[in-house]
């Protein structure tokens, strides 16, 4: 990084900062603080949603989500327009109508205030987990690339935050995270125009595309029915539906950016925003990584992207063998480069027999290249077994860093640092709010004045955030970060969008049985968890995890509806004779 890039990262993030506080300080009541007044239009909660959900991990894991894997994983998002669509016709005017501060707070209404307070102490669990992943995520993978200490990186991310959170509560968080977003955009779409400028003066955006299909880079649907698949149309659009419906309609994190909306007529238009930009956003941020990809056809790689890996196993023992690989990858760059200039060619001169012959030897160099890598992964973990050997989420900050020019380094640097900051913000903003309200308000005694429970949300905020660091400073690299949210969430949402699916839906289910239903379902979610998808010591997963979501909301229907209907048979005097 050049004296332009640490002007560009600090004054951007410094701006931020300054801009949270400057706009929104001094709220008067716990209405303003949480809520923002209710003075929010329809884009800014469109922005304040989206910001919410796209994370730093969504910048650094999804663009190598794509490089190793291809397009599908934007299957995942397929459910989300109709999740929206269901909120804004149910959840929504529920919420307004009901004046409530938190989603939680509606199911004391319906059930009482046993079944509230567990729905809350779920989403403090996970959404404190991911809170701690979403500081770390970028921390990790700046750290390993530029050399900057773990900690620090973590403590430096976490304290921007907290100012800015405590200080102006979710007006602070909305009105930051339009910023923030219009940071984000402007850097992944310079981003992708550096990219195909870096491609050979022959190779236009069409012929990279055809380029990356070659490779099976552009498979986007998947129909076949394999619950096995992570990713398939149909786990999309159940699994899928079911998570975004728990997300967007359950989570703290999300209702809080729509509830400070002026009407329900701009929460809605906010949420629909959101269903309408969200699959297009999230394709374009593949599509980057695809590029990234086709780009790395014609230009060396390294054998592992993780930089602290590498250097890792070249101090081991292990080092000769390594080194023998990577001149094996060698090679194969160029067996690559040559096969890519035939495809290229034979595309040009519609020689679709060439064409035809060219692609299978793609894919049998791109085979070898896989099992070059799978062996220099087998290495590293043999040189230190602690070593994280899953390079995805280095894949673009490795690209950026080697390849752009000075300044914009610095500005996709503070890309990744706003999306952390944005996600941390409305996360911990959701902490702070569910356990002042949820938990210390409505299990405290005593009348207390609006003055108290501002003060007291603004320290539990606080405390998450210091929570969140602790989390991120002891977190570690698993599989994919984007992958890792998401896996945790789907442990949680399932079960707690089956108690509102329960509140909305079956108004003959009381309290008891929906709260003894979701316990159980949370101890059948962890059970199916650990022994489908989260095969210890070794073993291939058999369930996706994305069916969490549906397996949950549908267990804990079933079991209340049953505990309920036996309760009553129980309670039913006997027939006279």
């Amino acid at each position: 990084m050049g004296t332009l890039d640490w002007i560009v990262l600090a004054g951007t993030l410094l701006f931020i900062v300054s801009y949270g506080v400057w706009k929104t300080k001094g709220s008067k009541d716990v209405d303003d603080y949480v809520r923002g007044g209710n003075k929010a239009k329809w884009w800014t909660i469109g922005l304040s949603v989206m910001a919410t959900q796209a994370s730093a991990i969504t910048f650094l894991s999804t663009p190598g989500q794509a490089f190793h894997d291809g397009m599908g994983f934007v299957q995942f998002y397929f459910g989300l327009p109709l999740a929206m669509i269901i909120i804004c016709l149910v959840f929504v005017p529920i919420y307004h109508k009901l004046k409530v501060y938190t989603a939680y707070e509606f199911l004391e209404q319906r059930f009482d205030l046993k079944t509230r307070s567990l729905a809350a102490i779920l989403f403090l669990i996970q959404r404190g987990l991911a809170a701690g992943i979403t500081i770390y995520a970028p921390s990790i993978i700046l750290s390993a690339v530029l050399g900057w200490d773990l900690r620090t990186l973590n403590i430096i991310i976490g304290i921007l935050v907290i100012i800015y959170t405590v200080s102006g509560g979710t007006k602070a968080v909305s009105v930051t995270q339009k910023q923030q977003m219009f940071i984000i955009m402007t850097g992944m779409f310079i981003t992708f125009f550096y990219i195909l400028g870096f491609l050979p003066n022959d190779i236009t955006f069409g012929k990279a595309l055809k380029i990356a299909g070659a490779s099976n880079k552009l498979n986007i649907l998947d129909f076949e029915l394999n619950t096995e698949s992570r990713y398939t149309f149909w786990s999309g659009i159940t699994g899928g539906l079911f998570l975004a419906l728990a997300y967007f309609g359950t989570d703290q994190s999300q209702v809080q950016r729509y509830l400070t909306g002026r009407s329900v007529r701009e929460s809605q238009l906010g949420l629909i925003f959101n269903a309408v930009l969200k699959i297009p956003m999230q394709f374009f941020i593949l599509l980057v990584g695809v590029m990234v990809f086709v780009f790395y056809q014609y230009n060396p790689s390294p054998l592992n992207f993780n930089p602290s890996a590498t250097k890792t196993v070249l101090a081991s023992p292990y080092a000769e063998d390594y080194k023998v690989l990577q001149e094996n990858q060698t090679e194969l760059e160029k067996e690559k480069k040559m096969a890519q200039d035939q495809f290229s060619a034979a595309l040009e001169l519609k020689e679709y027999a060439t064409v035809e012959k060219a692609k299978n030897q793609i894919i049998n160099i791109n085979s070898k290249d896989s099992t070059n890598r799978a062996m220099a992964k087998t290495l590293i973990k043999q040189a230190d077994d602690i070593a994280e050997t899953n390079d995805k989420d280095y894949v673009f900050i490795h690209f950026i860093l080697n390849n752009l020019p000075k300044g914009l380094i610095g500005l996709l640097l503070a890309v990744i640092l706003s999306a952390a900051m944005s996600s941390t913000a409305s996360e911990l903003n959701a902490l702070g709010t569910i356990t002042a309200l949820d938990l210390y308000k409505r299990n405290k005694k005593g009348s207390f004045t609006e003055k108290h429970y501002v003060i007291a949300t603004k320290t539990f905020t606080l405390l998450w955030g210091v929570v969140a660091i602790i989390i991120a400073s002891y977190a570690y690299l698993f599989d994919n970060l984007i992958q890792l949210v998401n896996i945790i969430g789907s442990i949680f949402y399932g079960n707690v969008l089956g108690i509102f699916l329960l509140a909305f839906f079956f108004k003959f289910v009381k309290g008891n049985a929906v709260f003894f239903a979701a316990l159980l379902t949370q101890v059948f979610i962890c059970l199916i968890y650990y022994s489908l998808i989260h095969i210890y010591p070794s073993g291939e997963e058999k369930l996706g995890y994305l069916w969490l979501n549906f397996i949950g909301s549908a267990l804990v229907i079933i079991i209340a509806v049953l505990f309920e209907g036996f309760d009553r048979m129980l309670k039913k005097p006997p027939l006279k004779a």
